[in-house]
């Protein structure tokens, strides 16, 4: 396996692109799709909103929440292993889900089984493109993104026929044996060695952020055996000091909040949308239809948005265009209670569905762009992991609020009001980040300063003050400020 000074923007990369384009097609837009089977369940076993949404929440919830653990495998086994289990276990799922006999047995074969499958795929897929490419992240991320859109576009009415067909019993079935081409993109998967995430265990001993006795530490661990020397520098020490350091940096953590409150107003639409449309009159093709038009709407958003903040008017502004996204579909959520018929249904179909695709492909950039290439598979598993319980309470929340008040207005509403409070949020904190850089550049220019680029891309400042006759040297850092400069 050659090794690349950087990302090669292109080659092979084009091929993990299409690799994670059919992995969200499998993954996430048989996901949105599960909703169309939401009125089927909740005849056939007789339950209502509350409990036939859990089965929708646990799917999303395992598929985030076992995030971590995709992005572990990926990076200390293989990325292909990784993807290819995942395929065999979600097809898994789906198949023993077609032979349910009770909710409870949805939970497990759909939820947990098919979640758990999704999540060795999702995350790593992911993290492979960023890995291939740099100048052209976005539009990368733009075209593999869109595949969930896509995949919802042409699998919602397909799903439809297969149910009216062959029952949910026979569309399931048939979905597993769909599934199983996760195991074909896990093949496409050929991993590639960058400097960067190559550094040697003797380098990192001579960081200073690496306390004195966790260096000795691993000094004696390496005179014993040559498997332990390499388990103790490869694995300990890259793993605890290098891989999940970003967790402390304040921007992360600002990113992490807003992805809280983003991912419990995002789901439940999906769950709803089709069961909403249903109830205001639409039938039941024309339903599955609105779900078609927010998935080929998805792709433009996907991949529009991930030309344009590609440009360079734009590029230094993505974490603003994301929570313009963001905000954007959470004022469509507000408006939903008001639609009741389906042709004032398309129109935010398309919205919705634009915006959509616009955050979903700037999600990957954004984080990218806080935590670094070298961290990215780690980050990734991290932010999707974020999403596990607002996914896994959101739909039941919502369902609960259509029981107790018989009409979906609250539950769109608590979701419209949270996407806008994501958006708010992390507007403020980087508005607040700027306004820190400014006084602090106001700072050094009034002390004569001398700047050295670092290596790491962060900006060293030498400043000397007249503070007494002696001349003082001060060094001053901010390396979450100024490391994207």
């Amino acid at each position: 396996m050659a090794q690349h000074a950087g990302p090669p923007d292109g080659g092979w990369g084009w091929m993990i692109v299409a690799g994670c384009f059919l992995v969200t097609i499998c993954t996430r837009a048989v996901t949105r799709c599960i909703s169309i089977f939401f009125v089927e369940f909740q005849a056939y076993f007789g339950q209502d909103y509350a409990r036939t949404a859990w089965i929708h929440s646990i799917v999303d919830c395992a598929t985030m929440l076992c995030a971590p653990l995709g992005s572990l495998i990926s990076n200390h086994v293989s990325c292909q292993v990784g993807i290819m289990l995942g395929g065999m276990l979600a097809s898994a799922g789906l198949i023993l889900s077609s032979f349910a006999t009770s909710l409870e047995h949805l939970y497990l074969s759909l939820g947990v089984l098919t979640g758990l499958g999704f999540a060795l795929c999702y995350s790593p897929a992911i993290a492979m493109v960023g890995k291939y490419f740099n100048k052209r992240k976005a539009l990368a991320y733009g075209i593999a993104m869109s595949g969930s859109g896509i995949g919802t576009f042409i699998l919602a009415p397909v799903v439809q026929l297969l149910i009216d067909q062959f029952s949910w019993r026979g569309a399931l079935l048939i979905l597993g044996g769909f599934v199983l081409n996760l195991c074909v993109c896990g093949a496409l998967m050929r991993p590639i060695a960058l400097k960067e995430d190559h550094k040697s265990a003797s380098e990192v001993l001579e960081q200073d952020y690496v306390p004195e006795a966790q260096k000795q530490d691993l000094k004696r661990m390496s005179i014993c055996s040559p498997l332990i020397k390499v388990w103790s520098h490869e694995c300990l020490c890259y793993c605890s000091w290098k891989e999940y350091d970003f967790l402390l940096m304040p921007g992360f953590m600002v990113l992490s909040v807003s992805i809280l409150f983003m991912a419990y107003g995002c789901s439940p639409l999906f769950v709803y949308l089709v069961p909403y449309a249903l109830s205001v009159g639409v039938s039941h093709h024309q339903a599955a239809f609105l779900m078609s038009i927010l998935g080929v709407i998805d792709i433009i958003g996907n991949i529009t948005f991930g030309w344009l903040t590609d440009r360079r008017c734009l590029k230094q502004h993505r974490h603003f265009c994301y929570l313009f996204a963001v905000g954007m579909d959470g004022l469509c959520c507000l408006f939903l209670p008001v639609l009741q018929n389906f042709p004032s249904l398309v129109p935010f179909s398309f919205m919705f569905g634009y915006f959509d695709g616009a955050y979903v492909t700037l999600i990957p950039v954004v984080t990218a762009d806080v935590v670094g290439t070298s961290s990215l598979s780690s980050a990734l598993g991290v932010v999707y992991f974020l999403h596990a319980i607002p996914y896994l309470v959101s739909p039941p929340v919502a369902g609960c609020l259509v029981d107790t008040t018989g009409s979906y207005t609250a539950s769109f509403l608590l979701c419209g009001f949270s996407m806008i409070f994501s958006s708010t949020l992390l507007c403020f904190a980087r508005l607040a980040k700027k306004i820190k850089r400014t006084h602090l550049q106001s700072l050094t220019n009034d002390m004569g300063v001398k700047q050295h680029i670092w290596t790491n891309g962060a900006i060293a400042f030498s400043v000397t003050a007249e503070l007494d006759q002696k001349g003082v040297e001060f060094l001053a850092v901010d390396t979450n400020t100024y490391s994207n400069r």
